[in-house]
């Protein structure tokens, strides 16, 4: 199965060049239809560039808070300069709270096809 998901141009970038394999999301109805093996189409909002990723694992939890303390950061999207200062709450601007509340997290382990 193939599914689509949106990118602004940063995490864009990390997925295309292998440095984010683990991308974050809420674990909405949309999220619960992945399966290991099927393929997510990664577009970037502004160029409309495609990248597609083969899901290897889905990691669920309760809350980005749960999730930041079981996955590694520097597969999250996070670097060497930044990983000091990551916080569940960095999650706040995309997902709000009562949201994550809701419909919990999920970490999507991805390979490049």
């Amino acid at each position: 199965m193939t599914h689509s998901m949106r990118l602004q141009p940063s995490p864009f970038e990390l997925i295309r060049s292998g440095k984010k394999t683990i991308e974050l999301r809420l674990f909405d109805e949309k999220r619960k239809r992945l399966g290991i093996g099927d393929t997510i189409v990664f577009t970037n909002t502004e160029s409309g560039e495609t990248v597609e990723a083969e899901i290897l694992e889905l990691s669920v939890f309760e809350s980005f808070e749960a999730l930041y303390k079981e996955l590694p950061l520097s597969e999250c999207g996070y670097t060497e300069k930044d990983i000091a200062s990551a916080s569940p709450d960095d999650m706040d601007a995309y997902y709000p709270k009562e949201m994550q509340e809701e419909f919990g997290v999920v970490g999507i382990k991805i390979a490049l096809r």
